[in-house]
């Protein structure tokens, strides 16, 4: 996408305003920076079929473009694209052609794509128990002939025992869990600040009593 070069002025002029809309209207920085790249391929079918005005661009010129992406090779693994890429295309180019109409260059019917099925694995949920077995593994001596300390194999111990409770007591995200530092607990007001969110959206997550003993080892008397 990034090695794609527009020769009609217009297109480059668009594909950098639309990147701005997307900014101002506060879209998450991976979308600001990828959508337009997205976009710059559909531009760039527009050209290839000779059509140099953006008004010219109508629903059957997004359909074939959208079949030769469908044909289109993986440039890094080999194959095709995948479902998932595919549906962040449909997803640019129909912000794109929101973005047309709002700024009053185009006037089209509702884009006619409809998302491909997601190659994301179906998420197995633990159940109680499971959890459970997790949190009694932390409690088993370390086995890994390093013969550490007593006093170390009890800190890894309680490190392992905090981690599962932020991840399953607080709901966390993968990214947003590994972010954590101690200093973003609210011992007094029993709150663990989430920095990192999805959408870098920053939030408060309410944390237990039991949670809160992880990482202090002892009883802590929370405000009710």
């Amino acid at each position: 996408m990034k090695s794609l070069a527009l020769s009609n002025p217009s297109f480059r002029y668009l594909e950098e305003s639309f990147k701005e809309w997307l900014d101002i209207l506060g879209y998450a920085p991976t979308t600001v920076y990828y959508a337009p790249l997205f976009v710059r391929e559909l531009l760039h079918h527009l050209e290839n079929k000779g059509i140099r005005n953006i008004k010219e661009l109508d629903n059957k010129h997004i359909q074939s473009h959208y079949t030769k992406l469908k044909e289109r090779s993986n440039q890094r693994r080999g194959g095709g694209l995948s479902n998932n890429h595919l549906n962040k295309h449909i997803q640019a180019i129909k912000k794109f052609t929101d973005y047309l109409q709002q700024v009053g260059r185009l006037e089209l019917p509702v884009v006619a794509l409809k998302n491909e099925e997601s190659d994301t694995e179906k998420i197995t949920v633990l159940s109680e128990e499971e959890i459970q077995l997790l949190f009694k593994a932390t409690y088993k001596s370390y086995d890994n002939g390093l013969r550490a300390p007593q006093n170390k194999i009890e800190a890894m111990q309680s490190r392992d025992r905090a981690m599962l409770s932020i991840f399953y007591g607080c709901g966390l995200r993968r990214t947003e869990g590994v972010s954590v530092d101690v200093s973003d607990i609210d011992f007094d007001k029993a709150l663990l600040y989430v920095r990192k969110g999805k959408n870098y959206k920053e939030r408060f997550v309410p944390i237990s009593k039991s949670e809160l003993e992880t990482f202090t080892g002892i009883r802590l008397r929370l405000p009710r």
